[in-house]
């Protein structure tokens, strides 16, 4: 099976995270071939073990409601020609527009519903009084017809909120919900990034001695003992991890610290991530006086030795599509107390892996925080429930998914 997954840039991402996972694991499958190809050089993860199989072709579609499109996407058509795919799945809707501007229908495509693309949005009387959804609408169109061109598209949905939109939008083409996934090892404490990888690929699975680890008190002890090496017990170390933009919300986490003071609890919190709103909310913090309390570290490759040094991870984004974030810290034993974000709700067991709150209710934040800074079955819970998004088992049901969509283009 010959594979191409294309997205506009390997920037920090979820999405980009989850293609860079796929690749490596791809490429522990024998009978794969994979690429994956990319529009600009914006590489934000360590990639050495991969690079040969990263493919930068620059391609680009500018549209106008007044003339036809204009497709910059020879090299890219030229490239699926060459490597003759069966498979072409693409990310992100920039990826999705320019990728569909090739012609290709030897290859069964697929179409990764990250979030909820407003692209796609129905139509409507309303719609006629706002340029941006005509654009949206005219997008949406020209994108369906170009879909039917190369025989069709599947969709991957990373959570049930987003497998409801996408249904919503459209039916013509199937939807099947794939929940997205990390390499859970690289978050076992104690082991760097590229050690996790390591041992994800020395044995895809989690042996006995690792589930007695997970399951036992050593957990526990290598938890506390993690937390006390960088830290004061008076101090809660908390962390968030985004970009620093509108719907990410990280103006809340400040209003929560301050909450958690006015309570006697002493705060230092890790903000990971870059964005527009950063300066915003770095000025924001000295206004409230917990600038001290803030670490504000921008993108880091080894987010997960940040994670290991924090207790609690706390998500303010008003809109999250799934959060793969979330499942990282989980992975790592830490509890999470997040804002109700849609997609984030396939992930969060109210009291028992953390807290899922509908409301910006700081106080209320701040009180759940402190309800879960200790419970050590929520770590212990967390820790078993973010196996059932390992990467492993994602890739061996995409590759099914794959088959599958290969096996009926063959009988039909």
């Amino acid at each position: 099976m010959k594979v191409i997954h294309i997205i506009p840039s390997l920037r920090k991402g979820g999405a980009e995270r989850l293609v860079i996972d796929i690749l490596r694991q791809f490429l522990l499958q024998k009978g794969i071939k994979i690429q994956v190809v990319i529009f600009r050089k914006e590489i934000d993860f360590s990639v050495n073990d991969i690079e040969d199989y990263i493919k930068i072709i620059p391609s680009s579609v500018s549209l106008s409601l007044k003339r036809k499109p204009l497709s910059n996407g020879e090299k890219l058509q030229k490239f699926i020609e060459e490597f003759k795919p069966d498979i072409i799945h693409s990310h992100l809707f920039e990826a999705e527009l320019v990728s569909r501007f090739c012609f290709y229908p030897k290859a069964k495509w697929f179409s990764h519903v990250h979030d909820n693309m407003l692209q796609f949005n129905n139509f409507s009387i309303k719609s006629l009084k706002n340029k941006q959804a005509l654009t949206n609408y005219y997008e949406k169109k020209l994108l369906f017809k170009n879909y039917q061109k190369n025989g069709g598209t599947h969709f991957i949905a990373i959570s049930l909120h987003a497998d409801s939109y996408i249904k919503s939008v459209q039916s013509k083409y199937p939807v099947t919900l794939l929940q997205n996934a990390i390499n859970v090892k690289r978050f076992k404490r104690g082991l760097s990034e590229s050690e996790g990888y390591a041992a994800q690929y020395s044995n895809s699975g989690l042996n006995e001695a690792e589930d007695q680890f997970y399951n036992s008190s050593q957990l526990t002890t290598c938890i506390e003992q993690s937390r006390s090496n960088n830290s004061s017990l008076s101090t809660l170390h908390l962390i968030n991890i985004g970009s620093f933009v509108p719907k990410k919300n990280q103006i809340l986490l400040l209003d929560i610290i301050v909450e958690l003071n006015k309570l006697n609890q002493k705060v230092d919190c890790i903000f990971l991530g870059e964005g527009p709103l950063k300066m915003d909310v770095e000025r924001r913090a000295k206004e409230l006086s917990v600038f001290d309390q803030c670490q504000f570290l921008g993108n880091v490759e080894n987010v997960e030795e940040y994670i290991w040094k924090s207790a609690v991870y706390v998500h303010t984004a008003t809109y999250e599509p799934l959060g793969l974030v979330l499942l990282e810290a989980m992975a790592a034993g830490l509890p999470v107390v997040t804002l109700d974000g849609g997609g984030n709700r396939d992930l969060i067991e109210n009291g028992r892996n953390g807290f899922i709150l509908t409301e910006k209710n700081p106080k209320h934040f701040a009180e759940k925080i402190l309800e879960v800074k200790d419970n050590e079955e929520i770590k212990k819970y967390n820790v078993q429930f973010a196996k059932n998004f390992d990467i492993d088992n994602y890739a061996n049901k995409l590759i099914q998914l794959y088959q599958s969509a290969l096996n009926e283009r063959t009988t039909s």
